[in-house]
């Protein structure tokens, strides 16, 4: 197999999503001048633009490598709700699985940037769990999808913004396994112990010291070795991802350990990279079910949008183009 052939395999994928989705709204301007009211800088608006962020970024993700994705996630009945599901269509995906609530605003993150610099971050949210109606009709959808599109693998997108609650994955991971559908998990805190017997389970380094309350320590093999064993210990999950930001990714299943280094980039913005993570992850398992070429080139995927300011999804050109040059022949990797 070739790079080429593997990214056209990805084409024939199919992938279920099912996390917190959320509008990311970018203001542009420029700054010239500090307020006379307050030390803070005045920005002159120029351009608005919305992205489909969290949950909702990861299916973007999946679907510019080519998969067939279904979303299932939760919005208000608002505008950014009604912004958000469009901006789903418009990229091909199917939102049949999304979920409108009374009860809750949609997630957005609102960014005010100027010289490609953050200025100021205003979150809107309500982050209670679902009601039992309506974890229902979640898992009503979600049994539909996998009964009748039979997707080639499941993405637990986490967020902490409700919903996901332990008994919803529960029953989703129960269903998933059922079927053999392989699971991916990006996690969160509130939930990180609830996702056993997944597949790939990759936090970033800070989740897995909170989750295990570490204290500082080294980041080298054998001290990530030792986290895998005590993760796997309590979530008897096959793989770890451990993302390590400018050092790189760790990945492990108790028996192989592979410590692979970032690759020099010109760092804009790391926002949205972990979603680009755990979907080329999940892709590449699910064509390849392999572990080391899973993990070279999630972390290639995940540098690439780091080089552009805000959540992008990642550029299938470019990373079949850096994978081709950075890892050499594919079949080192069979």
């Amino acid at each position: 197999m070739s790079f080429d052939n593997l990214f056209r395999q990805f084409h024939q994928c199919k992938v279920l999503v099912i996390g917190d989705v959320m509008l990311d709204v970018y203001w542009w301007g420029g700054v010239e001048r500090i307020s006379p009211e307050a030390p803070v800088p005045i920005v002159s608006l120029q351009r608005k633009e919305v992205r489909p962020g969290g949950a909702a970024n990861v299916a973007i993700n999946a679907v510019a490598l080519g998969a067939e994705v279904y979303m299932i996630g939760i919005v208000g009945n608002d505008p950014e709700g009604q912004q958000l599901i469009a901006c789903l269509q418009q990229q091909g995906l199917n939102t049949w699985g999304m979920m409108r609530s009374a009860e809750r605003c949609t997630t957005s993150k609102t960014r005010i940037i100027s010289r490609n610099q953050h200025m100021l971050r205003l979150d809107h949210e309500q982050i209670h769990d679902l009601s039992s109606q309506e974890k229902q009709v979640l898992l009503d959808k979600v049994d539909h999808i996998l009964q009748h599109m039979r997707p080639d693998v499941v993405i637990f997108e986490d967020y902490d913004k409700g919903l996901l609650s332990p008994d919803v994955i529960r029953q989703v991971i129960d269903s998933c396994k059922r079927l053999q559908i392989p699971i991916c998990v990006d996690p969160k805190k509130k939930n990180f112990w609830a996702y056993e017997g997944v597949t790939v389970f990759k936090p970033n380094l800070k989740e897995v010291k909170e989750g295990l309350h570490l204290d500082d320590c080294p980041v080298d093999q054998q001290h990530l070795m030792h986290m895998h064993g005590l993760l796997q210990n309590r979530l008897h999950h096959e793989y770890s991802l451990i993302t390590l930001s400018e050092k790189g990714v760790f990945c492990s299943n108790g028996q192989q350990h592979w410590l692979i280094p970032s690759h020099l980039r010109n760092i804009a913005d790391v926002s949205g990279a972990g979603d680009t993570v755990i979907a080329t992850a999940a892709l590449v398992w699910a064509t390849t079910h392999n572990p080391r070429l899973m993990a070279e080139m999630a972390n290639i995927a995940g540098g690439l949008v780091c080089e552009q300011v805000g959540v992008v999804p990642v550029d299938p050109q470019r990373l079949q183009t850096e994978c081709e040059q950075l890892l050499g022949d594919i079949s080192f990797f069979t």
